[in-house]
């Protein structure tokens, strides 16, 4: 199996990207913005992961069967995220019971 090196030209601008994003995190952190603090830190966060699996995980040259497996771990990921924020958003719904006596 060949493998795909890349350049350290490649890892130095992966390198600053990431530190940009977060200088970028903490200098967003210090606004207020509302319910959009949450999707803008999630956002670069995912940004983030992207980069490190790409490159440094060498995720971007590497066999289809690896993407395949990215591809469901990050599926499960989004089915569990998905199962915990309905249960997160259902508890409103019904009253709190009253405590025992």
């Amino acid at each position: 199996m060949a493998s795909h090196a890349e350049s350290k030209k490649i890892y130095f601008a992966v390198l600053a990207a990431l530190l940009l994003l977060t200088l970028t995190t903490v200098e967003v952190a210090r606004f207020d913005l509302g319910h959009l603090n949450v999707v803008v830190a999630l956002t670069i966060a995912v940004v983030k992961a992207m980069l490190v699996v790409l490159y440094f995980m060498h995720v971007r040259h590497s066999p289809p069967l690896t993407k395949v497996t990215v591809a469901a771990g990050l599926l499960w990921l989004l089915i569990l995220l998905a199962l915990t924020l309905s249960d997160y958003v259902s508890r409103s719904w019904l009253p709190v019971p009253a405590a025992w006596s």
